[in-house]
């Protein structure tokens, strides 16, 4: 119980009538916006926005929910369903219904697996599948971890090639709006906005790209037609390379697997945690840790090297200063 009146007649107003009324209201980046109102729409709406709010009970949700685990991911279900869950919340709070039925779903659980990087021969294979226009784009990727929208926004006054010190500063992504239109967006979060330094081979890549193509300072590096490429066109042109070049489900079938590849890299050639977190534009290192934790060396070994260095040194060796005092 809430305490508050709430009018029998307020729940009348269907699901769907109310969450587009709270989506219009909503604060949202562009891409969040995009996504929730997707969500709504293809896997929501369907079975709920027809439904009275007063009408919706926890077993209609529950259904709901065992319906979506028949076609989605468990990760998936789960946002899908924290967005429906937000819609009721709100509902309580602008008394159209005395309490949420969102209360106690159980959701499929979401078990995490290890993720498995892609070969260089993998990236290789990207490479040389994809259209000739976007062979640059793998490489960068590749090179640079860089998100999706971070490439398909990068103009080329965001580029520089020359010098001892060539870099990338990631600023901005593209986004794609409803209707299909693509436009400039914020990034993921505050940490998201980076200068990421470029190896050599992405430098010749991009250099090459260059040299084949008039692009102006402001102009997209990657373009169809000249215009931004939206995220339904690239998976157009990303799914068939990616299945040429045996992508599968244990390293990701999305661009995102060269994100992973560049994170394997710097893992593996000694980067600390932190190093990866700022390339990458991770929050935390806890978002780190958590997605790639694995792939650093076990400390096991590493402890047991580290006292036989010294405990099993023979006996006669002289000690440093810093073993005998420390």
């Amino acid at each position: 119980m809430t305490g508050q009146y709430v009018d029998p007649k307020a729940g009348r107003l269907t699901f769907q009538e109310y969450a587009e009324t709270w989506m219009s209201a909503q604060v949202h980046r562009p891409t969040t916006a995009e996504l929730y109102r997707s969500h709504l729409e293809r896997h929501a709406f369907p079975v709920l926005g027809h439904l009275p709010l007063g009408s919706v009970l926890r077993t209609t949700v529950q259904g709901w929910v065992k319906g979506l685990t028949g076609t989605l991911a468990p990760a998936t279900v789960g946002v899908v369903y924290t967005v429906v869950a937000s819609v009721f919340r709100a509902a309580v709070r602008d008394r159209k219904i005395g309490s949420t039925p969102c209360d106690g779903i159980a959701l499929p659980e979401v078990v995490k697996t290890r993720l498995q990087p892609l070969t260089t021969a993998q990236v290789d294979a990207l490479s040389g599948a994809v259209p000739r226009d976007l062979r640059a784009l793998v490489i960068l990727t590749a090179g640079t971890g860089m998100r999706q929208g971070e490439v398909l926004g990068l103009t080329r006054d965001r580029l520089r090639l020359r010098g001892q010190n060539p870099e990338v500063t990631v600023d901005r992504q593209l986004v794609t709006m409803q209707g299909g239109d693509t436009a400039f967006g914020p990034l993921k979060t505050g940490a998201s906005y980076r200068s990421i330094p470029l190896p050599r081979v992405v430098v010749e890549a991009l250099n090459v790209h260059l040299a084949e193509r008039d692009v102006e300072d402001d102009g997209l590096l990657f373009a169809i037609d000249g215009r931004g490429i939206t995220r339904q066109r690239f998976g157009h042109l990303w799914r068939p390379a990616a299945k040429a070049a045996g992508l599968t489900a244990a390293t990701g079938t999305g661009m995102h697997a060269l994100r992973h590849y560049y994170a394997s890299l710097l893992i593996r050639y000694g980067e600390s945690v932190k190093t990866v977190q700022g390339r990458l534009g991770h929050k935390s290192a806890t978002e780190t840790l958590d997605t790639y934790g694995h792939m650093w060396a076990d400390s096991d070994d590493r402890t047991r090297e580290a006292v036989d260095t010294v405990l099993g040194a023979p006996a006669d060796s002289p000690r440093t200063d810093e073993q005998s005092t420390s």
